[in-house]
C-alpha cells in the first residue's frame, strides 16, 4: 500500500518533480486535468455508508454512483487495486479492476498519485472484508496534485504549519473541518434566536472617519479620494446605537472587529462579534437573554448543558449573579464599602500587592482587585455586574449609587465571554464622560489621534429609549463549544507573521 512517509526537503522536491513530470507527460498525450471544468457528482460517501447500512457481505445493489473527491491512499495489486476516496462528507473505498475499466485506464490509474482529485462512476457493493466500496468502470482524474501530501499534519511540532497552510490541515484532519462546520452551525443558531426574538441582522461600516477615545488600539489605513486617513472598527457599538434613535428597536450584527494589540490563545487581531441592542428594556434583559441563548446552544452544538472544555466540567444550565462588590469581598475579603476615599483604595492596593491604574481611583482599583482576586475562580458560568463609572464610559449610571453603572460581564472557565449595559442615553453625561476619556487618553499618549465623536452625541440629544446592549466574541463562543484550546483552532486563517520576516 502507498504510504506518506516523514520526508526531507530533498525527498519532496523530487517527488514534486516527478509529480510534474507525470503532469507533462498527461499534457502532451491530450490529457491535461487541468483543461476539465466540472464533473457531474451524484452521491456522497457518507450518504451511500447510512443508504447501504444493513447490505451484507458480499452483496451487489445495482446503485450506479458518481462520486469525486481526493485519493487519500492507494493499494495495487496486480490486475485489481483498491484505493479510498474523500469527498466533501467523508471517506469511502473504490475498488479498480482492470477487467472492467480497461487495460489503457487502469494502467493511467496506476501512474496517479495519493492527493490526485479524481471522479469515479461505478456501482456500490458491499466487499467480502465487510465495507461498502464502489466498484469503478469509469475514472477521471479531475486535478493533479504536484506536491505530496505529509504523512501527518498535527501534533506540536508542525502546529504553526497547521494555521499557516489550513488547506493541508483540513485535507488530512477531517475533525479539524468539523469544528469549522460547528462553527457554522452555532452562528446559524445566534441568527435564528435573535430572528425570532424579533431582532433585525445589519450591517455597519467597517472603515471609520476617526479613532475614538477607547482604551482599544485601532489598525489605520488611508482613503486615496477622499484624502484622509480612515480607521478600522474596534467596535459596532455606536453605529448600532444611532439605528436605535432612528426606531430600528431591535438589532444586531455579526461583525468583524480589527484592534492593533497583542496575540496569544484567546486573542487575534481581528475577530468576529457579536453586539445586538434592544430598546425599552436593561441589562437585566440582556442577562436573560445571554442565559437562555448560551442554553439552546450548548444542547443543539453539543447535545447538554454539561459540557466539557479542557478536561473541566461546565454547567451551562446554571449562571451565578454577583456584583463587583461582592465578587471581591467573596474571594479576596476585601470590602469596597470599607474605602471611603480615594487614598483607602491605594492603601489597600498596596497592602494586597494589587497593581494601580493609571488613574488611581476607588472605583478603577476595584476593578483591579477583580482581576487580582476574582476572574481565575470563576470556571462555573458567573454574571459580574454593577461596574465602577470609571471602566464603563458607555454604561448607564445606577440611580441609587452614581459610582456605579448599569453593566455585567460574564465569565467561564475563568475567561470573559461577553459584555453587556444598560445603555446611557443621557447625551449631556455621555458627552462628559468621553471628553474625559479623550483627555485621559492624550494626557498618558499625547500623540494619540483619539477624538470625541460628537456625532454620536448628537444622535443621543434625538432621544435614545432606555435600552439594553450586549456584545460578545464568537471565537471564544466556538472554542467553548468545541472544546478548542486556542484562537486559532476555530479561525480558519488566524494572523500570523510571515516566515520571510
Amino acid at each position: 500500500m502507498e504510504q506518506n512517509k516523514p520526508q526531507t526537503e530533498q525527498d519532496i522536491s523530487q517527488q514534486a518533480a516527478v509529480r510534474r513530470q507525470k503532469l507533462a507527460d498527461l499534457c502532451e498525450a491530450g490529457h491535461n486535468p487541468f483543461e476539465i471544468t466540472k464533473y457531474a457528482q451524484d452521491a456522497y460517501s457518507a450518504d451511500l455508508k447510512q443508504e447501504f447500512a444493513d447490505l451484507p457481505a458480499e452483496a451487489e445493489t445495482g446503485k450506479i454512483v458518481s462520486l469525486a473527491g481526493r485519493m487519500m491512499s492507494k493499494r495495487v495489486m496486480g490486475k485489481a487495486s483498491f484505493a479510498h476516496l474523500r469527498d466533501q462528507k467523508g471517506d469511502i473505498q473504490i475498488f479498480v479492476k482492470r477487467d472492467l475499466l480497461g487495460d489503457d485506464a487502469y494502467a493511467a490509474f496506476k501512474k496517479l498519485d495519493i492527493g490526485d482529485i479524481i471522479g469515479v462512476k461505478g456501482e456500490v457493493f458491499r466487499t467480502k472484508m465487510g465495507e461498502i466500496s464502489v466498484r469503478v468502470s469509469e475514472l477521471t482524474l479531475l486535478s493533479k496534485s504536484l506536491l505530496p501530501l505529509p504523512e501527518k499534519f498535527h501534533g506540536l511540532t508542525d502546529r504553526e504549519a497547521r494555521y499557516r497552510q489550513r488547506y493541508v490541515d483540513l485535507i488530512m484532519n477531517p475533525e479539524v473541518k468539523q469544528t469549522f462546520v460547528k462553527r457554522s452551525q452555532i452562528l446559524k443558531e445566534i441568527r435564528a434566536y435573535l430572528d425570532e426574538k424579533g431582532f433585525l441582522e445589519v450591517d455597519t461600516p467597517i472603515l471609520t472617519p476617526f479613532e475614538i477615545g477607547a482604551s482599544a488600539r485601532p489598525f489605520y489605513t488611508h482613503h486615496n479620494t477622499l484624502n484622509m486617513d480612515m480607521v478600522l472598527r474596534i467596535e459596532t457599538e455606536l453605529y448600532l446605537k444611532r439605528l436605535i434613535v432612528g426606531g430600528m428597536d431591535r438589532v444586531y450584527e455579526v461583525g468583524r472587529i480589527f484592534r492593533n494589540e497583542g496575540m496569544d490563545p484567546k486573542h487575534n487581531p481581528e475577530f468576529t462579534t457579536i453586539e445586538l441592542y434592544q430598546a425599552f428594556t436593561d441589562f437585566h434583559g440582556m442577562m436573560d437573554l445571554v442565559e437562555e441563548m448560551y442554553k439552546r446552544l450548548a444542547l443543539k452544538v453539543c447535545g447538554s448543558l454539561e459540557i466539557t472544555y479542557q478536561g473541566k466540567q461546565i454547567d451551562m444550565g446554571h449562571w451565578e449573579r454577583l456584583t463587583m462588590i461582592e465578587a471581591v469581598k467573596k474571594y479576596s475579603g476585601v470590602d469596597f464599602n470599607d474605602w471611603k476615599t480615594d487614598e483607602d483604595a491605594i492603601a489597600a492596593a498596596k497592602e494586597h500587592h494589587v497593581e494601580l491604574p493609571e488613574v488611581p481611583t476607588k472605583g478603577a482599583i476595584l476593578a483591579e482587585f477583580f482581576d487580582a482576586f476574582v476572574e481565575d475562580k470563576l470556571i462555573q458560568p458567573t454574571f459580574i455586574y454593577d461596574y465602577p463609572v470609571e471602566i464603563s464610559p458607555l454604561a448607564k449610571r445606577k440611580p441609587n449609587d452614581p459610582a456605579f453603572t448599569e453593566r455585567f460581564e460574564y465569565f467561564i472557565d475563568c475567561t470573559e465571554y461577553g459584555n453587556a449595559f444598560s445603555e446611557l442615553n443621557d447625551p449631556i453625561d455621555q458627552k462628559a464622560r468621553f471628553e474625559r476619556q479623550v483627555a485621559e487618553r492624550k494626557a498618558i499618549e499625547p500623540d494619540c489621534k483619539a477624538q470625541v465623536d460628537y456625532d454620536y452625541v448628537n444622535a443621543l440629544e434625538y432621544g435614545l429609549p432606555p435600552t439594553g446592549g450586549l456584545g460578545f466574541g464568537v471565537d471564544r463562543l466556538v472554542m467553548l463549544l468545541t472544546d478548542s484550546a486556542s484562537i486559532r483552532d476555530v479561525l480558519l486563517f488566524s494572523t500570523m507573521k510571515p516566515l520571510d520576516k
